[in-house]
């Protein structure tokens, strides 16, 4: 049972970098990042590189920047299961584009033999295409045009930090619009709630 009252509620944001764009094919998590937090304030933080026990291809690296020599001597999956099973517990999980994040993580789960959490999940692209008008959704883009810095955009404790601050200026558009509750901003992400808002500055 999740509080509803978005005060009491605790958010883990989640990003991850990868080798590829398909877990289903066998690419693999290469470094991730969780903030969990409640009322805006950071309660922890938790980012590693992950050993993905494949190389990463040429043109994923040009993406993130993380090679293969990065990753050589980080720890495999399996050896931050625990610390990120810990971060996400009765949480809501946060990401922007979630099919891919928790795609990617509920892949690792399995490949453990682990059930993956039972969390609430918010997609912030899917509230971006819905409650407002931006240029582009991109996570990066979003921020920018939302004043937001994107200094290191595309490493996982980075872009975590990125989505917490686009998420909390969702929040205060969502609270000034009378949505009070953690139930009407998961609503918010269906269809049938697609408003378009001008986002404000």
């Amino acid at each position: 049972m999740f509080p509803t009252g978005l005060s009491e509620v605790i958010f883990s944001f989640l990003d991850v970098e990868t080798t590829g764009l398909e877990p289903s094919r066998g690419e693999r998590i290469v470094e991730i990042g969780i903030l969990r937090c409640q009322n805006g304030k950071v309660l922890r933080e938790f980012d590693s590189l992950i050993h993905p026990e494949k190389k990463i291809p040429p043109e994923v690296q040009a993406i993130h920047g993380i090679t293969d020599e990065m990753v050589r001597k980080s720890p495999k999956f399996a050896q931050v299961f625990a610390p990120v099973q810990e971060m996400l517990r009765g949480s809501v999980l946060v990401c922007h584009n979630a099919p891919f994040d928790v795609g990617f993580l509920q892949a690792e789960f399995k490949r453990l033999g682990a059930p993956f959490p039972n969390c609430p999940i918010l997609d912030t692209l899917s509230l971006a295409r819905r409650q407002f008008r931006f240029g582009s959704n991109t996570l990066g883009s979003v921020a920018r045009q939302l004043g937001i810095s994107t200094d290191g955009w595309h490493r996982a404790l980075s872009d975590v930090r990125i989505l917490k601050q686009v998420f909390d200026r969702f929040l205060e558009d969502f609270k000034r619009r009378g949505i009070h509750t953690l139930e009407e901003i998961l609503s918010l992400q269906t269809p049938s709630s697609a408003v378009s808002f001008q986002p404000r500055k």
